[in-house]
């Protein structure tokens, strides 16, 4: 694990630890020690506030029952099973802590490192704190939310001095459709938790907790009326729990923006439509059907889609039948938009794949928040020879850029995965790509060895 160190870069953080005990008593040094702007600033907003850097930093203003009522109303509990996916298991293997935290500062979970957080206590950092900047100063989680965007703090750049043995790095959530800010997420721990790779990991998780967001505002639109009423980023007050904002009233307002809807097929046969209206899960041929509409958008002609569905161009009659009971299905689900057209045969609505989105990260250089998405193959029990073509398309390109780009944490949990189980490649890659002293070289061995004795 790696532990919080108060020593570590001693000359910097007495620096940093000079300028911010000659900043409090009214003399500013700040700027001619070199201290990033960012931190200065936030410093002179926490001394506007009347912070005091010898006081613990994070004051408790929810009770434990309000925190558990609270996080069950947040919208940020809907993409708890994202952060989980794409953040635990890298804060558990690192040694370090994730927080949640509200567009308040307000932090609402906290998971990761268990002895870290017992240590955390120490200095507030518990479920239910506040960590706003004009609370606790200058911290990741409070300045993300002060400017709007991702930051680190390093050791002594924390206003609170307790928590100089300390560095975080966090990003601030938005409201999909408003733009507001509705939390942060952060990570927290020693040196590591600041690291140059840390803040593109966040930025790549907020980007699909966004999205995550977004389709299941889309979902809840389709079983409830706009709220007229009610704002996600609107603070508590009173009592706490009195004020607590229901699910209902979270943004849903008639200005949300409009986004593509997506048929999931990774790991599945029976695709599953997601719409505003709500989802319509498929049987395996009518997913295949609109996969592969949906991965030709400019249109297929009538031969090639029925040799592509039914791996024979003679079975024109077959695929126009089963087009009519698609239509009826569609019809029947208020989902007639997604009615094909013909000559060529194409949808005349845009149908995003979650394929597509995986790719896109890939594309963006995410490859752990891609991970992430992918769900398992194409359409996995389909025979369609377009099918089976998307899958290979799909596998290889996840392949190739894990073997290329990926850090050996994903790759690892890549190899790992169904896919790569028995991929020597990718296990070589992986060995080659750990620290000659990881712990994890002995079992990477050790699979590589198997895999290549059962292909001998």
């Amino acid at each position: 694990m790696v532990q919080p160190n108060a020593a570590a870069r001693p000359r910097h953080r007495d620096v940093l630890e000079t300028a911010a005990a000659t900043l409090t008593r009214g003399i500013d040094t700040a700027r001619a020690a070199g201290i990033r702007p960012l931190v200065h600033e936030s410093w002179m907003r926490a001394i506007d506030s009347a912070v005091d850097p010898d006081s613990l930093p994070g004051a408790i203003d929810l009770t434990e029952s309000d925190v558990r009522e609270y996080r069950a109303s947040h919208p940020l509990a809907l993409a708890l099973p994202v952060i989980h996916r794409l953040l635990i298991r890298h804060t558990f293997d690192a040694g370090l802590i994730i927080a949640i935290g509200d567009q308040e500062g307000r932090l609402l979970w906290i998971d990761g490192d268990r002895d870290l957080r017992r240590r955390a206590e120490q200095m507030a950092f518990v479920e239910g704190a506040n960590w706003s900047e004009r609370v606790a100063g200058t911290s990741a989680p409070g300045t993300a939310l002060a400017v709007d965007r991702g930051v680190q703090i390093r050791g002594a750049e924390h206003y609170a001095r307790i928590v100089h043995p300390w560095s975080c790095t966090a990003v601030p959530v938005h409201d999909p459709a408003s733009r507001r800010i509705i939390g942060v997420i952060d990570i927290t721990g020693g040196e590591s938790a600041a690291d140059p790779t840390t803040l593109p990991l966040l930025e790549a998780t907020v980007a699909a907790v966004e999205a995550e967001l977004h389709v299941r505002r889309l979902d809840q639109l389709a079983t409830s009326p706009p709220a007229t009423t009610g704002d996600m980023t609107a603070p508590i007050r009173g009592e706490a729990a009195a004020a607590l904002t229901p699910m209902t009233s979270l943004g849903l307002s008639a200005h949300t923006e409009a986004q593509a809807p997506v048929l999931h097929i990774l790991g599945r046969d029976r695709g599953l439509l997601v719409t505003a209206r709500g989802e319509l899960e498929l049987s395996m041929r009518h997913t295949e059907l609109l996969a592969l509409l949906a991965w030709y958008p400019d249109g297929i002609s009538a031969e090639r889609l029925a040799a592509l569905t039914y791996e024979r161009d003679d079975a024109v009659g077959t695929l126009r039948a089963e087009l009519v009971r698609l239509k009826r299905v569609l019809t029947d689900a208020s989902c007639a938009e997604f009615v094909p057209v013909g000559r060529p045969y194409r949808l005349s609505t845009r149908l995003d794949l979650d394929a597509h989105r995986v790719l896109a990260f890939l594309d963006r250089g995410a490859h752990r928040v891609a991970l992430g998405h992918y769900a398992g193959r194409v359409v996995p029990g389909s025979a369609a020879p377009g099918v089976i073509a998307i899958r290979d398309d799909v596998s290889a390109l996840i392949r190739d850029a894990m073997l290329s780009d990926a850090a050996p944490d994903v790759l690892d949990d890549y190899a790992r995965g169904d896919e790569a189980a028995l991929d020597a490649d990718v296990w070589r890659t992986l060995l080659q790509a750990l620290p000659t002293d990881s712990p994890r070289r002995t079992a990477v061995v050790t699979r590589l060895e198997r895999i290549e004795r059962d292909l001998s």
